[in-house]
This record gives C-alpha cells, sequence and structure tokens, in this order.
C-alpha cells in the first residue's frame, strides 16, 4: 500500500508542477501581450505619419507634373514612387490591423480563460487530492486490520487442528 500512496503522492506532485508553471507563466503573456499592444499603437502612429508624408510627397510630385519642360518627367517618376509607397503603406496598415484582429485581442482573452481554468483545476485537484489520499489511508489501514486478524484467526485454527 505504500507503493500506491508514494505513486499517489508523485502524480501530485506533478499535477502541482504543472498548475504552478501555468501560473508563474502568466506574467510573460501579460507582458507579451502589453509589448504587442504598444508595438500595435506605434505602427498605427507610423502608418499616420506614413499617408500625412505621401500626401505632402504627392502634392510636390503633382506640382512638377504641372510644370512645363524636364521637369514633368521628374514629376511623374515621383508619381509613380509614391504610388509605389502607398502600396507599401496599405502593407503596413494591413499588417497592423492583423497583429491587433489575429494576435493580440484573441491572447488578451485566451489569459483571462487560462488563469480561471489553471485556478478552477488547482481547487479541483486539492479538493480531489484530499479525498483520494483519505481513502487510500483509509482502506490501507482496513487492510492492515484484515491483515492482522486474518493472523489471529489462522493462528487459531492451526491450533484447533493439532
Amino acid at each position: 500500500m505504500e507503493t500506491v500512496e508514494k505513486e499517489c503522492g508523485a502524480l501530485g506532485g506533478l499535477f502541482q508542477a504543472i498548475v504552478n508553471d501555468m501560473k508563474c507563466s502568466y506574467p510573460v503573456w501579460e507582458d507579451f501581450s502589453a509589448k504587442a499592444t504598444k508595438l500595435h499603437s506605434q505602427l498605427r502612429t507610423t502608418v499616420l505619419a506614413a499617408v500625412a508624408f505621401l500626401d505632402a510627397f504627392q502634392k510636390v510630385a503633382d506640382m512638377a507634373t504641372n510644370t512645363r519642360g524636364a521637369t514633368r518627367d521628374i514629376g511623374s517618376a515621383l508619381t509613380r514612387m509614391c504610388m509605389r509607397h502607398r502600396s507599401i503603406e496599405a502593407k503596413l496598415r494591413q499588417f497592423t490591423n492583423a497583429l491587433m484582429e489575429s494576435l493580440i485581442t484573441p491572447l488578451q482573452d485566451k489569459i483571462e480563460d487560462w488563469k480561471k481554468t489553471a485556478n478552477q483545476l488547482d481547487k479541483d485537484h486539492a479538493k480531489e487530492y484530499k479525498r483520494s489520499r483519505h481513502e487510500i489511508k483509509k482502506k490501507s489501514s482496513d487492510t492492515m486490520k484484515l491483515q492482522k486478524k486474518a493472523r489471529k484467526d489462522g493462528g487459531k485454527q492451526n491450533a484447533l487442528s493439532i
């Protein structure tokens, strides 16, 4: 019976270690989430600055295109360059939105669920572990009593048969 108690203790300890690891990982996940939120905010600011810059750049390109002479060619080249950079700005905006919608928001929701689940698992495990240990001890002591009784009764039967 001691081996059963040892195995029960080992499994209980393993489970407790896993739950403790889960609880210790919360600050890491929350820090990651906070840094990702900050990155999202900074990227949004960058996108806004890029839009303002590209608007001003487009005005310079339009001005150059509307002049006479060789400056027109420079203006149309600047317009093409501005269009390429608007494409980059659109991809940056798309990445920024995906970061929030596909990573930050779901992760924040999951962190709260993980906390609740881990705490509930810990409570349930503690209750079940205590109950199981109590049952094992009771069964163990009952078994010991029955073994003693069997030895005692076995000794009496041997004495009667002689």
